[in-house]
């Protein structure tokens, strides 16, 4: 059986304009062209339209993103809230006035334009992710373990602000590309994600599939084992499942509790991103044996790194057409 590959685009393409991930998230048309260019050399199964997916709606709502080395991806260094209360009270964001979220959705446009074919799609984050630059890490898990009823509060705030956004996407012929990866352990622990996360997390989805018209992917980072069934019990229709995380039990419990749920099982992407052939052919060995014959399978990456040399896209694509 063949297994779909699909590599994960985001910081990435700025090679292919030569120019920072920073310089690249800040232009549109660096944005447009950078993420044109990805794709007409990967044709991947989406266009997210993005560098720095988890930097936009903290941004909207006033916290200052930053460069920092040239090759880095840029980050939010300074936590815009100083207390959990001060999220509960959170007015929602204006689209199409704060941050850059409406040039995203420009350049989204025009890709959509470009490639009529192509699944394009701009970044919507989960509430623990948004939380996360909002306050910091160190202060939110503080918050989860001193001050969980709060927590819970703030995040379904920021879940309830994100209807907006979504809006603004499906308005646009676009679909959401729905991102929660700082809210899986060992960040929170099992017990914090389904007591604080889940009800926020499963707001947020289902605002997201009721904008897009359909249900959307749960993609989450990280060792997701220990939450998968409560990330499953949203309804969502795809997840990843990442090298943190013991992926031949995560496909296994996909496989039989929900085998309409489509499951990316990423490589590394340090492997992907390495200059020895024999260790990406053993990584995709190691999938394609965690997969088997199991179907709603298909193998991608986490975000493929900036440096990857696009020839090694290539290779994985040859040794699996092989």
């Amino acid at each position: 059986m063949k297994i779909p590959f699909t590599p994960v685009i985001y910081e990435h393409a700025a090679r292919f304009v030569d120019r920072s991930p920073w310089e690249v998230s800040r232009d549109a048309e660096l944005m447009f062209e950078a993420h044109r260019r990805a794709y007409l050399e990967y044709h991947q199964q989406v266009i997210a339209v993005a560098i720095d997916i988890y930097n936009l709606e903290a941004e909207a709502y006033g916290a200052k993103v930053v460069a920092t080395t040239h090759d880095a991806v840029p980050a939010i260094r300074q936590p815009l809230l100083s207390t959990v209360e001060e999220g509960i009270q959170l007015k929602p964001f204006d689209p199409g006035r704060d941050g850059r979220i409406a040039m995203m959705l420009a350049v989204g446009k025009r890709l959509k334009r470009e490639f009529p074919e192509a699944d394009v799609r701009l970044p919507v984050a989960g509430p623990f992710s948004i939380a996360f630059n909002l306050r910091g890490i160190n202060n939110l898990c503080l918050d989860a373990a001193l001050s969980p009823e709060p927590l819970a509060k703030m995040l379904m705030r920021l879940a309830e602000n994100q209807a907006g956004l979504c809006r603004a996407v499906a308005e646009a012929g676009l679909d959401v590309a729905f991102f929660e990866s700082a809210a899986a352990p060992p960040n929170l622990s099992p017990k914090q994600f389904h007591e604080l996360e889940m009800p926020a997390l499963r707001r947020v989805l289902e605002i997201a599939s009721d904008c897009a018209g359909h249900p959307v992917p749960c993609i989450a980072g990280g060792n997701t084992y220990p939450v998968i069934d409560d990330i499953l019990s949203t309804d969502t229709s795809y997840v990843a499942c990442n090298v943190e995380t013991d992926q031949k039990a995560f496909v296994e419990r996909v496989a039989s509790t929900h085998p309409q749920v489509t499951v990316r099982v990423n490589l590394d992407p340090a492997v992907v991103a390495c200059h020895d052939p024999s260790r990406i052919y053993r990584a995709i060995d190691r999938v394609l044996e965690i997969v088997g014959d199991r179907g709603n399978c298909v193998m991608g990456t986490a975000a493929l790194p900036l440096e990857t040399p696009p020839e090694n896209i290539r290779l994985i694509r040859q040794y699996l057409a092989d």
